[in-house]
């Protein structure tokens, strides 16, 4: 699987460099979510801009990386899809669970934005 990892202070950015998430990267995909969350990682954004396809085990591990980001009060944002893989999470509705924005550059300010109110969310339960 060709993909790059860039490491920033608040975030992490997940770049797959193939044009199909199927059945072939996805365990690859899944197990880098989790090595990522492992190693501190709180909130990914997963760059899909190479992506022009995605299978079921595609959208499987794309649901076991929001669910792991997710549960550890983080964020996990699918960054710039095309439009057929847009399309395909709309049809399986997955658009109302997970974060989808068109662009890396707003995923990066969606970020920033969620790091903003979990530190109020703190402040606020302290």
């Amino acid at each position: 699987m060709k993909f790059s990892i860039d490491k920033k202070d608040n975030y992490t950015i997940f770049s797959i460099n193939e044009e199909k998430l199927d059945t072939t990267i996805s365990p690859n995909v899944k197990s880098e979510l989790i090595t990522q969350n492992a190693e501190g990682v709180v909130n990914m954004i997963l760059d899909l801009s190479q992506v022009k396809y995605v299978d079921s085990s595609g959208l499987s591990a794309l649901l076991r990386g929001n669910m792991i980001f997710n549960d550890n009060g983080g964020i996990f944002i699918l960054a710039a899809p095309s439009d057929h893989v847009l399309k395909l999470l709309k049809i399986s509705l997955l658009d109302k669970v997970l974060n989808i924005l068109p662009t890396v550059e707003e995923s990066i300010d969606a970020v920033f934005l969620h790091v903003i109110e979990s530190d109020l969310d703190q402040e606020e339960n302290e």
